[in-house]
C-alpha cells in the first residue's frame, strides 16, 4: 500500500483535504507515535474533512478495490473475502465527546485510504522524516487492496456505561440495541465480549486486514484501546450467486441459503434499518452480532457419518437436505424418511434454523472459521466465528433460543459475544457516525 500518482484522482497531501496534514486529529496524530507528524499542520482539533477527492479515487469498477463511501457501508453486502481481522475497542472514560467524533473522522479517512490499497496517510511508511516514527507501519507496502472492506459499529456501552451518559447520546441509544440475553450454553469470556466500538477487517490477503487493524488501533491511541480481537480465515458464507458456498470446519456446506446481495427485497426486509424502525441516525445502517462459537472438534471427527449427517439434516458431500434433492432443493420437513421418522430430524440444525420455524426470520451471515492453536488439553482451539447483519437484534435472539435444542449444540460452546450498531455509510466530506451527532 503506497501512495500513487496523481493523475487518476489519488489524494495529493498539500492538496487534499482529507490529509492528514489538514484532516487528522492531533491526537490521532499523536496516535501515530511520531514526533514529527504532531508538528503537521492539522487543520481543526476534529479533523472535519475528509477528502471528496478521495472518494473519487474509489475504486468503482476496479477489481479488487471496495469503495469506502456509500449508502450502506462496505464489509456487509459486499462478496464476502477469505480473511477476517475484527477488533473490540473500550473508549477511555476520560474521552471527550470532541475527542470520540475525532476518533470517527480520523478512522473513516485512513479507512477510506486503505480500501484503495493506499497508506493511512499521504506520508505513509516511508514518505515522512527519517528521524519521526512513519505514519504507517508499512507491513502492506507493495501490496494491492485485496478487496479490503472496513466496517465499524456502536455498542450499548457507548451510549451508556454503568449509567454514565459519558458522550451525551444515551438518549439516541435505539431501544433495540441492549447486551444480548444469556442463552443455553453460554460460557462466555467477558473479556472477549462486547465492546464500545467494533471494526470488521475482511480482505482476500490476511496481511492487508491485519494490516488495518493494527493501523486503526495506533490511531486510536489516548481515546480507545483494544479489548478483543479474532482472527478468521476460509469464509463460511456466501453474498454473491457467483460464490460457491463454503465448508465450515464440520466439514459441512454452509451459507446455502444466506442473503444475497442481488435480494433488494430480502435487505430491506431483513437486514437494513428502516424509517419505521428509528432512530433516525441508523436509518439505512444495520445491526452486528459476533459469537465465538468454540467446536469441539475431535469429538464432532469421531461420529459416525449418518450421526453427522443428522445433526446438520444436509448430506456431508453434496449439501443436500435429507429429504432429498440437491444442494439448493427446498428441504421439505413434512418427508419421511427410510422408517417411520421424518427424513430431517426435529432436532437437526438446517430444521430448527430455518425462516420456517422463526416466523419467517432471515439474517445476512459473514461468519469465518478460526483456529487459534491448542489449549492445555492439546485439543484444537478451533471453531466459528459467526458474525450475522439484521434490521434487529430480535431477529439473532429469536432464532438462537429456537437453536437451544439443535442436535449440534453438543459439539459447539459460546465462549464470545458482541452486538453493535452499525450506521449507514458515509458520504464523502463526512464521516461513519456522523448522524448520531449530528
Amino acid at each position: 500500500m503506497t501512495e500513487t500518482p496523481d493523475a487518476e484522482g489519488t489524494p495529493d497531501p498539500e492538496t487534499d483535504p482529507g490529509s492528514p496534514r489538514r484532516g487528522l486529529s492531533r491526537r490521532g496524530l499523536l496516535g501515530l507515535l511520531g514526533a514529527g507528524a504532531a508538528g503537521l499542520a492539522v487543520g481543526g482539533a476534529g479533523g472535519a474533512a475528509i477528502a471528496a477527492s478521495v472518494a473519487s479515487a474509489a475504486g468503482a469498477g476496479v477489481p479488487g478495490v471496495h469503495p469506502f463511501f456509500g449508502a450502506h457501508q462496505s464489509g456487509i453486502t459486499t462478496p464476502v473475502q477469505e480473511h477476517l481481522h475484527f477488533a473490540s475497542f473500550d473508549v477511555h472514560d476520560d474521552t471527550t465527546r470532541d475527542d470520540l467524533i475525532a476518533l470517527l473522522q480520523d478512522w473513516s479517512y485512513a479507512a477510506s485510504r486503505m480500501t484503495q490499497g493506499l497508506d493511512v496517510s499521504a506520508s505513509g511508511a516511508v514518505g515522512g522524516s527519517p528521524q519521526a516514527p512513519p505514519d504507517d507501519t508499512g507491513e502492506a507496502l507493495g501490496l494491492p487492496a485485496a478487496a479490503l472492506t472496513i466496517t465499524i459499529g456502536f455498542g450499548p456501552t457507548l451510549f451508556d456505561k454503568d449509567g454514565v451518559d459519558r458522550f451525551g447520546i444515551a438518549s439516541r441509544r435505539p431501544d433495540a440495541l441492549a447486551v444480548l440475553p444469556r442463552f443455553v450454553g453460554d460460557d462466555l469470556d467477558p473479556l472477549a465480549s462486547g465492546g464500545d466500538l467494533c471494526i470488521q477487517a475482511c480482505a482476500d490477503d490476511p496481511q492487508v486486514a491485519v494490516h488495518a487493524i493494527r493501523n486503526l488501533t495506533r490511531i486510536a491511541f489516548g481515546r480507545a484501546s483494544l479489548r478483543w480481537s479474532q482472527l478468521g480465515f476460509g469464509r463460511t458464507s456466501k453474498t454473491t450467486s457467483a460464490q460457491s458456498t463454503p465448508r465450515n470446519l464440520f466439514g459441512f456446506k454452509d451459507g446455502t441459503a444466506n442473503i444475497l446481495a442481488d435480494d433488494a427485497d430480502a435487505l430491506d426486509g431483513h437486514v437494513w434499518v428502516a424509517e419505521s424502525d428509528g432512530p433516525a441516525w441508523l436509518v439505512g445502517g444495520s445491526y452486528l452480532v459476533a459469537r465465538r462459537i468454540r467446536q469441539t472438534i475431535e469429538v464432532w471427527d469421531r461420529l459416525r457419518l449418518a450421526e453427522q449427517e443428522r445433526s446438520v439434516g444436509r448430506s456431508k458431500g453434496e449439501g443436500a437436505p435429507l429429504s432429498g434433492g440437491g444442494e439448493f432443493t427446498p428441504a421439505d420437513f413434512n418427508a419421511a424418511g427410510d422408517t417411520a421418522a421424518p427424513a430431517i430430524d426435529p432436532r437437526a440444525h438446517v430444521r430448527l434454523a430455518h425462516p420456517d420455524a422463526n416466523g419467517g426470520i432471515r439474517m445476512l451471515r459473514r461468519g469465518y472459521n478460526f483456529v487459534d492453536g491448542n489449549d492445555a488439553l492439546g485439543t484444537l482451539n478451533a471453531g466459528l466465528f459467526f458474525l450475522s447483519y439484521q434490521r434487529s437484534p430480535e431477529q439473532f435472539i429469536t432464532v438462537q433460543r429456537a437453536l437451544s435444542t439443535d442436535l449440534m449444540s453438543e459439539y459447539l460452546r459460546h465462549v464470545g459475544s458482541g452486538v453493535w450498531a452499525v450506521p449507514p455509510g458515509a458520504t464523502p466530506g463526512s464521516y461513519v457516525g456522523a448522524g448520531l451527532f449530528a
